[in-house]
């Protein structure tokens, strides 16, 4: 054999091997297993548009805030001769918490309280002569003017001791105490908070799109962690405006508790059912095709694909109501939507048929 014919049989085995190498990294493109090779029928699952009732729910995550609440401070400085904090228990309105030292007003009261009985007389003796011409008109003036300047001096007197107590401004439930007796107080110190926790309230926002839907008296439920089951409550007020930022509306509801199982600042998960709506069509949510523009689904017509540009509403955990685009008895295709093209055959199985 000449060198020429073992050249060429080695180049024709190169160029073999090459083709095989570039066989193996490229394989040829394999169709859908449920397309037809010449007739290209596709396959689908689809569902058919029908009317349903739609409960129109709001989700939203919520806090429960106490009916009221404050933080209890002292209007003037001084020593704590008194404490009748017990922490996390119930008080009554009015109930007596701290008392500060008072002893020197106390001694002014009770000077001024003698000095007006003293003048008091004087006036009385002095207005009985002053019927019968035995005194100026002057005289019995001054005195009369005494009378009411020591009244007023009382008044303030009065005025400063009840300073020096911190009474309850409503009934509710004490907080912990950041203070002990004997220590000197300033107004700037918070000596405790009192909670009114019976009613609570729930504050949550809801997207502006339901704000013309909620109203004064709306019930609503909500879960907590560490119950199971669900409470009730009733929307009571409404911010009249919406926040420009998130572009929600605040609504606050009140939830009855009387055995103080709920607690403030727990997390609620708020569930508020609005308008019920009777002819609402509803897809799965996975027929929905998203581009850059609108919104389309695939309706299989005739054995034909056709796209549909729709309008979404409501969503649910599973489904989505389409507001335009669609009719009532419309078959809607649920799978190989990534495969479907304007037009194509289509075989069609119908979810429930």
């Amino acid at each position: 054999m000449s060198k020429t014919t073992i050249a060429i049989i080695a180049a024709a085995a190169l160029v073999a091997g090459i083709i095989i190498y570039n066989k193996a990294l490229h394989p040829p493109e394999k169709k859908p297993a449920n397309m037809a090779g010449k007739e290209r029928v596709l396959q689908v699952s689809a569902v058919v548009a029908a009317p349903t009732i739609l409960d129109n729910n709001v989700i939203a995550s919520g806090t429960l805030v106490p009916s009221e609440e404050v933080d209890l401070h002292s209007q003037i400085s001084g020593i704590i001769t008194s404490l009748r904090i017990r922490e996390g228990s119930p008080v009554a309105k009015g109930a007596l918490l701290v008392k500060l030292f008072d002893s020197d007003l106390q001694a002014q009261l009770e000077k001024l309280n003698a000095q007006l009985a003293i003048a008091r007389e004087t006036e009385e003796r002095l207005k009985q002569l002053l019927a019968v011409n035995g005194v100026g008109r002057q005289d019995y003036d001054n005195a009369l003017l005494q009378v009411k300047s020591l009244g007023a001096d009382i008044d303030n007197i009065k005025a400063q001791i009840e300073k020096t107590e911190i009474r309850a401004p409503f009934s509710g439930v004490l907080g912990l105490r950041n203070v002990s007796e004997g220590a000197y107080l300033t107004p700037a110190v918070t000596v405790a908070t009192l909670s009114k926790t019976d009613p609570l309230k729930i504050d949550f926002s809801i997207p502006e799109l339901y704000a013309s839907q909620v109203h004064a008296g709306d019930r609503l439920t909500f879960t907590v962690a560490g119950f199971r089951e669900k409470f009730s409550a009733t929307v009571y007020a409404v911010e009249p405006r919406i926040d420009e930022d998130t572009r929600t509306l605040k609504v606050r509801a009140v939830v009855k508790n009387p055995d103080a199982r709920l607690h403030a600042g727990a997390f609620a998960n708020v569930e508020l059912a609005l308008a019920t709506i009777d002819s609402a069509l509803m897809v799965p949510s996975q027929c929905v095709i998203l581009d850059v523009r609108s919104k389309k689904v695939v309706v299989a017509k005739g054995a034909k694909a056709e796209m549909r540009v729709v309008t979404t509403g409501i969503r649910t955990e599973s489904a989505v109501q389409i507001t335009s685009g669609l009719s009532a008895g419309d078959t809607v295709v649920t799978s190989s939507l990534l495969f479907v093209k304007p037009g194509m055959d289509l075989k069609v199985a119908v979810s429930g048929k």
